[in-house]
Order: structure tokens, then sequence, then C-alpha cells
């Protein structure tokens, strides 16, 4: 028996949830919480409808520490899921370790007034979790996630030392809009027009943003031009690996996308700055007011809602690792990945294909803490773990993979 807490209701906590419901026998008590009661009402329903299984919804400001501890005190969760925004996750992690909750998340730290991620916020949390005989779990979505348990689950099964890691992201699918981000326009936009960055002998080296890329060839899906990005996983995987020579992160996007992103770059709404605009005052008087808004955020509120693209969504998803390295002193290759429709993670839970990727390992992750494989005081990464009992429930839960063995890498 396990009481959960999730904080966060968009598409990926959409998704974590239906999945928690699915696996009722682990996860017997459930908890949706975020900043609008009235959306986890409308899933705890479906959830209801849908499973039988009645979960128990909150209003709570994710950044307020005091409300998650008054929160956390009273539900008694064993782990906390964090799917709420990035800028979240440190009041999200001092409040579990002050209601002594252990905790789990899809994505790094990053501040809200700059374009920046990187781990070193959360593990200096490490010492104070370790005492507190908590665990907590960072990066268990797909990507970063499942990328770094393909890696494990390579280097323990597959491999004496891997040596070149190319972590490849395609989604080929097509959601009809004009311009549409597939999880929040917020985060993702700051993530792409930041400055690549990949690791090589020993150092970090930076590109400017998308500078480069090339053609590859994605099973089911044929040839996408892919880009070079900086990606949070691979800061922890060389340091985990550290037999890696080279780390790179790629991932495809169309042209009309980067046309779209280049136009909001360059009229300057990918701006995270505040500025004054005057607005209108809502008595109708016809005067202004003056405020401060972020450009980027609202941008946010214009674009399509990622949870709305699922009905329409076509075409599926790639990720995976294309691995090169030395088994019993030859040279081996290796490509571990992941082929998921959109409609098909539609017709299951409402969400699209990019939605379900992330939070159906959110959910494994969590039962992997509850059935004590994956429960060790202090801060972890995922690929610090055991990846066998993990790899054997994304075949069960809907994320099933598939491995080429001594293949053309393309990279």
């Amino acid at each position: 028996m396990s009481r959960v807490l999730q904080i966060g209701c968009g598409g990926v906590g959409t998704v974590a949830a239906h999945k928690l419901a699915q696996n009722a026998d682990i996860f017997t008590d459930i908890m949706i919480a975020s900043r609008t009661k009235s959306k986890c009402d409308a899933l705890a329903k479906v959830l209801k409808d849908k499973y039988g299984v009645s979960v128990v919804t909150a209003s709570v400001d994710a950044d307020d520490t005091a409300a998650l501890v008054a929160l956390m005190k009273s539900f008694k969760p064993d782990i906390v899921v964090n799917l709420a925004l990035p800028y979240q996750d440190l009041t999200i992690m001092d409040a579990c370790l002050e209601a002594g909750c252990s905790y789990l998340d899809t994505a790094n730290y990053e501040p809200k007034d700059e374009a920046h991620f990187e781990y070193s916020w959360q593990w200096a949390y490490r010492e104070r979790f370790e005492k507190a005989g908590l665990t907590a779990i960072l990066g268990c979505g797909f990507d970063p996630g499942v990328s770094a348990i393909y890696t494990a689950y390579a280097a323990k099964h597959h491999f004496d030392e891997i040596h070149y890691l190319d972590i490849v992201d395609c989604n080929a699918g097509n959601h009809h809009k004009a311009f549409a981000t597939n999880f929040n326009p917020e985060i993702n936009i700051r993530e792409i027009t930041q400055k690549g960055l990949y690791y090589k002998d020993g150092k970090w080296i930076e590109t400017e943003p998308l500078e480069i890329h090339q053609p590859i060839t994605y099973p089911n899906i044929g040839p996408r031009e892919s880009y070079l990005m900086h990606h949070e996983e691979l800061e922890s995987l060389v340091i985990n690996f550290p037999t890696i020579k080279q780390g790179r992160f790629w991932m495809t996007f169309g042209q009309q996308y980067l046309t779209y992103l280049d136009v909001i770059q360059n009229i300057g709404m990918s701006r995270i700055d505040k500025i004054e605009y005057d607005a209108p005052l809502a008595d109708g008087s016809g005067k202004t007011a003056r405020v401060k808004i972020v450009p980027l955020q609202f941008l946010k509120a214009v674009l399509p809602n990622p949870q709305d693209l699922g009905e329409n969504y076509d075409g599926e998803t790639s990720i995976g690792c294309r691995i090169r390295g030395i088994k019993d002193g030859k040279e081996r290759t290796y490509y571990v990945y992941n082929n998921c429709s959109h409609q098909a993670a539609y017709q299951e839970t409402g969400m699209q294909g990019v939605s379900y990727t992330t939070g159906v390992p959110a959910m494994i992750g969590a039962m992997m803490f509850c059935k004590g494989i994956w429960k060790r005081p202090g801060v972890w990464n995922v690929e610090e773990f055991d990846p066998d009992p993990f790899m054997e429930q994304l075949n069960v839960q809907g994320l099933p993979w598939h491995e080429q063995f001594d293949c053309d890498l393309e990279l």
C-alpha cells in the first residue's frame, strides 16, 4: 500500500494520473494537486469513470513552501511526484524535507529569470535528503529519464566501456496547427533558443542555438533533420559513466516550426525579462494602467494549449540512444529506442505522445520507489539505480523498447 501526491495537472500530469490509476494495486491512495482545483476535479472524475479509482484533489501553489508542507503533512504521502514547472523544483524539495516525504521529478531546476538549467541546485540537496532518510529521484521522464536508463541498461548488459553516446529525439507527428509546442510553451521555447552544448574528451563545447544539424534516419519514420541541443541528462551521464568520450543530444524540428520560432525571437516575443505595457482597465472606462509583463509568458497565453493537441495529432515519436563502445575487446554499436503513436496515446489518456512519453516513466519511477527497488536516502539521477526492473515495466506500461546491434549509427 502506497500513498502518492502528484503535483501538477497538465498534459504530463494527466498521463501520469491515468497510469497511477491503472496501477491502483500499488498506488492505493492518490492525491492530485495543482493551482486550479477544478482541473484536478475534472481529471479525478475521468479516472473514477474509467478505472473505478477514487482520487483526492487539492488546490496548492507550488511556489508556496508553507502551503506545500501543510498539504503534505495532511495527506502524508510516501512519495511526491513533481509534475509542476521546473521553476518549482526547489520549493517542492524544501517542502518534502520539512514534511518528511520522498521526491521525484521529470526535469531539473531552472530559475525563472534566466534561461539556464543544470543539476547543481538539486545536487546540493544530497546531504539533507540522506540525513533525513529520504529519497529524491531526479529527471524521471523520457529525456531526461528513459534516455539515461537506456544508457545504464546498455552499460550493464552490452558494453564494457561506452565511448560515444548520442540521444536522438524525433517527433514526426502533425498536430495540424500553424505553430504550437508539445509541452509548456514557456519552457519549450526557452530550451530551444539556448545555446547548444555537448561533451567531448572531458570538456563541454558550446555552440550557437541549433547551429549543428544533420539528417538522421528514425525507425518507421525515415530521415529527419536533427539539431544538436543542450540537454540535462548528459550532465549526469558523463559523470556516472566516465568512459564516455563524447555525449550529444539531437532533436528534430520541422522547417515551419523553425520559421515561426525565428520570427518570435526577432520580434522580441521570446524575451523573459519584464517590459512595461499600457493595459486597459477592466472597468470599461478606456483608461489604461502601466503594468509589467514578460513577453514569453504573454505568448504562452495565446498559443494553443499542449493539452488540447491530442485529438487531431497523427504520426509518432521516436526517442532512443545510439551508443558505440567496447565489449570483450571489440567495438560494438547499439541502438535502443521507443516509437510512440500520438493517436494511441490520445485514445488511452486523452493526451498526445509527447505528454505520454513523459508521464508514463514518472509513474514507473514512483512504482520503483514504492516497491522498494529504487529506495535509497539521498538525491539520485535515474541511471544510478538498477535499470532492469524499470525496463521491464516500460514494456508493460505502454512504452515498449526495441534494440539494434552492430548497426550504422549515422553519427
